[in-house]
């Protein structure tokens, strides 16, 4: 029985740690921990060259995510965002198979046929996902979009961020429920809120995995996972690698149901 391709968010480890010793860093360290893939931070990038990045993923045996902080739409634009086309070509430079953004401005005005023509140039598959914002973080803008990228069979799957819907108040079980056949990534965050009202992601308890294993269930079997909460240790290979496996058997029990 194959194993899920997990992921490890690079922002994981911090965004002072990664600026300072660079994201190609952690390359060796997600090969080692066992992870399927590495997801490339755009906004923590310094001077890291793309190709490099890219072949030196390829030759630990790793694939590659790239997550950009752009909106997919603008308030008030029908057409997608134009920034979108240089991401979809950055994505590209690293080696990546996957473009990960936000919704942004999701109307019933937007052209998902211009977008159809912007996807059809690129060989990057475009997933989009729930943020912490008004705007991009309530469960009806997905479903509104996601009816019309059906319709219209474009190639996009989205990134079901575990724990952004707490931002919004959102319920994240209605969430999978209604979603879940769109999902394409995951991402596993477990949220708190700190004594001054913030909420902040934290390593996930057991009983967010418990929770998370019943999210999966409304997804497709063996879902490409990622943590994207603090991983923060002396010993980061084997951090990880406890996360990795712990990330991997999530959904595990479906697919043995499954195999009965």
């Amino acid at each position: 029985m194959n194993k899920p391709a997990v992921s490890i968010s690079l922002s994981s480890y911090g965004a002072d740690l990664v600026r300072q010793r660079g994201q190609g860093s952690f390359i060796e360290i997600l090969a080692a921990a066992g992870a399927t893939r590495i997801e490339w931070r755009e906004e923590l990038l310094t001077s890291e060259d793309p190709a490099q990045l890219a072949d030196a993923t390829q030759a630990e045996g790793l694939e590659s995510v790239y997550s950009s902080p752009l909106e997919l739409w603008l308030a008030g634009q029908s057409l997608p965002n134009p920034e979108l086309i240089t991401a979809l070509q950055r994505a590209q430079a690293f080696g990546a198979r996957w473009l990960k953004v936000s919704l942004g401005y999701f109307t019933d005005n937007c052209d998902l046929q211009s977008l159809a023509r912007v996807l059809d140039e690129s060989a990057v598959q475009l997933l989009v996902e729930n943020d912490q914002t008004l705007h991009g973080g309530r469960i009806e803008p997905f479903e509104r979009f996601f009816a019309d990228v059906e319709q219209h069979k474009l190639p996009i799957e989205m990134t079901f961020d575990i724990g952004n819907w707490h931002w919004q108040d959102q319920c994240t079980a209605s969430a999978a429920r209604l979603l879940g056949r769109y999902v394409g990534y995951v991402h596993c965050k477990a949220v708190t809120r700190r004594a001054d009202g913030k909420l902040v992601a934290i390593p996930p308890a057991a009983s967010d995995f418990q929770q998370w294993e019943h999210l999966l269930w409304h997804m497709a079997q063996g879902v490409m996972r990622a943590a994207e909460y603090p991983l923060q240790g002396e010993d980061l290979v084997q951090l990880t690698r406890e996360h990795v496996t712990a990330l991997a058997h999530l959904g595990q029990s479906q697919l043995e149901c499954a195999h009965v």
